[in-house]
């Protein structure tokens, strides 16, 4: 897309909890710096539910279909009743293989200070692909669960290159691979091995070093600033991602990106809240950084820039903050100091 583009469809889904109240939220942010994007709103999680009896509506994944690129807000997937994951299922119905969640430090005076590095997950395979199912022993028919996930080269592959031509064009200078080769030896040997060959085809150009998981774990707390670009399979992926989001304010500033070669959708990676739902209390700057991807990613860095440096002044020299960074400002407070940013 150039910036000569004058409108691009786009789905937009405002989820569950306090999903409608922070898409609202993101959405006139959006509108006071002239974001392109023409909106098609569908309904998925608990509001598809209601409505049709499905989280995940043929309607929504044809308005996807058709536009290639949804904003999302938190989804909460039913208990029981036989639904799947609506996230994993999304990822799989549009081949969205790569997870891309920046870490960036907005708000000094943290225990951690200037974190930046990207993280990079295989979002179709492993552990979150496996096949399930209970083994009797004696007199328990489900004595043993077992979960065969799997890894193949071709998505091994396909994720590290990925990681890769991201560093490449961001000028990112190390990609590390993190694995359990020592113990997986084949489900994520198999990652490591291609990984490796990968890094290959782009020496001299980009770093390459690996990390097996759990000491990665560690030394993204000792060390974070050792980390560049981190590419890693689902289950980790997950896990350290989150990990990843506590060294800068949490969950409420973790943005996440699922990338296909047809279909880009972009998040909030937290949960839906329901606890706080409609009380005010909601950060949306996780949402707005998700939407400041998706600028990104349509090529419009100018308002992406111009959005991620409203946020840091508006929580940082402003100091409004909502409670969970230890401000008192509501989601409405917080829109309307940022707008004014904007403005």
């Amino acid at each position: 897309m150039t910036k000569d583009s004058k409108t691009i469809p786009a789905t937009l889904i405002p989820g569950d909890g306090i999903g409608p109240e922070i898409m609202d939220s993101v959405v006139e942010i959006l509108d006071t710096v002239g974001a392109p994007f023409v909106w098609d709103k569908q309904l998925a999680g608990m509001a598809g539910v209601d409505a049709v009896n499905d989280p995940l509506p043929k309607q929504t994944i044809e308005s996807i279909r058709r536009t290639s690129l949804a904003l999302k807000g938190p989804l909460t997937t039913p208990v029981g009743g036989g639904f799947k994951s609506i996230n994993v299922t999304m990822r799989q119905e549009f081949g969205l293989f790569a997870n891309m969640r920046p870490t960036k430090t907005i708000i000094p005076g943290g225990r951690y200070e200037d974190i930046d590095f990207v993280m990079f997950r295989e979002n179709l395979e492993g552990y979150y692909a496996a096949m399930e199912h209970y083994v009797p022993v004696g007199d328990d028919p489900k004595g043993i669960a077992l979960s065969t996930g799997y890894n193949s080269r071709a998505e091994c592959r396909r994720i590290v290159k990925f990681a890769f031509d991201y560093a490449v064009a961001n000028n990112r200078k190390t990609v590390t691979l993190v694995h359990k080769a020592n113990i997986l030896k084949l489900l994520t040997g198999i990652f490591l091995e291609e990984g490796r060959k990968v890094a290959e085809e782009y020496k001299g150009r980009v770093e390459f070093n690996d990390r097996i998981v759990d000491a990665c774990a560690m030394q993204l707390v000792t060390n974070p600033w050792q980390f560049d670009v981190i590419v890693t399979t689902n289950l980790f992926g997950d896990i350290l991602s989150d990990l990843a989001s506590g060294l800068v304010g949490g969950l409420g500033m973790a943005p996440g990106a699922n990338i296909g070669e047809k279909a880009a959708v972009f998040e909030a990676v937290h949960g839906s809240a329901p606890d706080i739902a409609g009380k005010g209390l909601a950060n949306p700057l996780a949402l707005l950084m998700a939407a400041v991807m998706m600028l990104q990613h349509v090529g419009r860095q100018d308002l992406a820039d111009r959005i991620n440096h409203g946020i840091k002044k508006t929580i940082t020299e402003g100091g409004i903050r909502t409670k969970d960074l230890g401000g008192n400002a509501t989601t409405k407070d917080l829109t309307a100091a940022l707008k004014q940013q904007l403005s």
